[in-house]
C-alpha cells in the first residue's frame, strides 16, 4: 500500500479508546482499595489511587479529578503516556495473580471528564503576587507554574516554541497522547493564573538581567538540546527523529515515509519513530542498535509493542556511514559489534569487530540516540553533574534565586513525564517556602556573575 492512502489520523489514532461509563465503573469496582496502596506508594507524584477510583464508582467523577489534581495537576498527560505497566500497575496487588488494574485509563476517563466539563484544580490561596519566571512550557514547567500560582504567586512562562507543552506537544507520538490533550492542559494551567509568552527565547529575546528586574525567582525548566550527531559519512541524509515525530504531530501530510526505513537507537523515541514508519506505510522498518536487547533503554512492553507491529530489530550493529545517490540514502553500512567490560553507563561496552562491515538496504534513516545536555548550564555559567544541571535537593543551582526542574537535570535514573511533573511539585513547594521565609526576593540585590558576563 501507498504512504498517501495511509489515513493518518486512524494510523496514529490513541492507542487504547476512551472507557465507556459502564466499563470504568466495572473497572473501578474491582479494585481492592488497599490501605497503604502500594500503587500510590509506586506513582512519582503519588497520586491517591485508591481515592478517585472509589469516586469513579460512586459517580463522583469531579470529586475523582480532584484527588487526581491534588497531587499531579497534569494528570490528562500523565495517564496515557505514563509507563504505568512499570509503576502503579506493575505494583497493583492484583497483579500476581489476576490482571491489575487499568490505573491508568481510569485516570484518563476522570481527566477526560475534566477536560470536558471545565474541572479546574482547587485554589485556595489568596494571590499574593510575588512575580516568578518559568524558562520552558513543558510538563515540568507547567507542573511548577500552576502549583506556585496555586500558592497565590503570579507566574510568567517563557516558551521558545510557537506551542507551549513541550515534549507532549511536540515529542511524543499522537498514539500516545494527542497535540489536542497537550494543549488543553496548558490552557488550564492558564485558568490558574499562569502567563505563557511563546516565541520567547531566554538568552536571546531574554536576558538574566531582565529576569533579574521583574521577578523574584526564576526556574529553568528547558529540557534537553537536539539529537546529537553521530559523526559518520552521509549523516546528512539521516532525519532527527524529533523532528520526524514532530512532523507527524503538526503537519503529518508532509510527512515523507520510506518503503524501507532504518532506525537507529533503541530507546522509547526510537520505538515511537519506528511506530510512525510502519502505521504510515512503510513496507519493512528496521531498528539498529549496538548493544543487545537485554541493554536497550525503552520500556520492555515498548520492546514488546513494536514487535507485535512488525518492526525488526538488528542488534550488536554499530552504523559506520550513509551509502547515498542523489542525496537520497541507499543503505546503511554497520559493522558488527563484540560487548565487552561494563562502561561508564554500568552497561557492556561495544567493541567494533574489524572487517565485518554489512550493508542494510533503506531509502530513509532516523536516528533517535538520545539528546544533547542543556545549553542554558553553559550560558549561565552553572554547577553541572555528567553535563545536567546540578541541583541542591531543593532545586537550586549554583547561581542564587535560580532553580532548575525536569529533564535537563537528570544526571541518573530514567527521564519520564511524571518525574518531570513530581520535579515541578517539589520545586513550587520549596521556592515558596524560600520566598515565605526570607521575606524577600530568592537573589540577592548584587549582580550575578553571568550578568557581569
Amino acid at each position: 500500500m501507498e504512504p498517501q492512502a495511509i489515513d493518518i489520523g486512524m494510523a496514529l489514532a490513541e492507542q487504547f479508546p476512551p472507557l465507556s461509563a459502564h466499563a470504568a465503573a466495572v473497572e473501578a469496582d474491582r479494585c481492592l482499595y488497599c490501605y497503604d496502596a502500594p500503587c500510590t506508594h509506586a506513582c512519582p507524584t503519588h497520586i491517591d489511587i485508591p481515592r478517585f477510583i472509589k469516586k469513579i464508582a460512586t459517580r463522583n467523577l469531579r470529586g475523582s479529578a480532584q484527588t487526581i489534581f491534588a497531587a499531579n495537576l497534569l494528570g490528562a498527560t500523565c495517564a496515557r503516556v505514563c509507563p504505568v505497566q512499570e509503576l502503579c500497575e506493575g505494583a497493583c496487588v492484583l497483579g500476581a495473580d489476576h490482571k491489575p488494574i487499568a490505573i491508568g485509563r481510569l485516570q484518563r476517563y476522570a481527566m477526560d471528564y475534566a477536560q470536558g466539563h471545565g474541572v479546574r484544580p482547587a485554589v485556595e490561596a489568596t494571590p499574593k503576587g510575588r512575580p516568578i519566571a518559568v524558562i520552558g512550557a513543558g510538563p515540568a514547567g507547567l507542573s511548577c507554574a500552576g502549583e506556585l500560582a496555586k500558592w497565590g504567586h503570579a507566574v510568567t512562562i517563557f516558551e521558545k516554541r510557537e506551542l507551549p507543552g513541550g515534549l507532549s506537544t511536540y515529542g511524543i507520538i499522537a498514539l500516545r497522547e494527542p497535540t489536542a490533550v497537550a494543549l488543553e492542559e496548558t490552557r488550564m494551567i492558564e485558568s490558574l493564573g499562569v502567563k505563557i509568552e511563546t516565541g520567547v527565547e531566554f538568552g536571546r529575546d531574554l536576558s538574566l538581567a531582565a529576569v533579574r528586574a521583574e521577578f523574584d525567582a526564576l526556574v529553568l525548566s528547558a529540557g534537553l538540546g537536539r539529537t546529537p550527531r553521530l559523526a559518520i559519512p552521509g549523516e546528512e541524509a539521516i532525519l532527527d527523529g524529533l523532528a520526524f515525530i514532530e512532523a507527524s504531530k503538526i503537519d503529518p501530510k508532509s510527512l515523507h515515509i520510506g518503503r524501507n526505513v532504518i532506525v537507529i537507537g533503541a530507546g522509547n523515541t526510537a520505538i515511537d519513530c519506528a511506530t510512525i514508519a510502519i502505521r504510515l506505510g512503510a513496507e519493512r522498518v528496521t531498528m539498529v542498535y549496538r548493544r543487545n536487547e537485554r541493554e536497550m533503554s525503552c520500556y520492555a512492553h515498548e520492546y514488546d509493542f513494536a514487535r507485535r507491529e512488525g518492526i525488526e530489530f538488528r542488534f550488536l550493529s554499530q552504523p559506520k556511514r550513509v551509502l547515498i545517490e542523489n542525496r537520497a540514502p541507499l543503505g546503511l553500512e554497520c559493522l558488527r559489534v563484540q560487548l565487552g567490560a561494563p562502561d561508564a553507563s554500568g552497561r557492556p561496552s561495544p567493541a567494533l569487530v574489524p572487517g565485518s562491515e554489512f550493508v542494510l538496504p533503506a531509502d530513509q534513516i532516523v536516528k533517535a540516540v538520545g539528546q544533547e545536555r542543556p545549553a542554558l548550564a553553559a550560558l549561565l555559567g552553572l554547577k553541572t553533574s555528567k553535563g545536567f544541571i546540578a541541583v541542591d535537593p531543593d532545586f537550586r543551582t549554583s547561581l542564587d534565586g535560580v532553580y532548575a526542574i525536569g529533564d535537563c537535570i537528570r544526571a541518573s535514573g530514567a527521564a519520564s513525564t511524571v518525574m518531570a511533573v513530581e520535579d515541578g511539585k517539589l520545586a513550587a513547594a520549596a521556592i515558596h517556602r524560600q520566598l515565605a521565609e526570607s521575606g524577600s526576593r530568592a537573589w540577592g540585590d548584587e549582580p550575578t556573575a553571568a550578568e557581569v558576563r
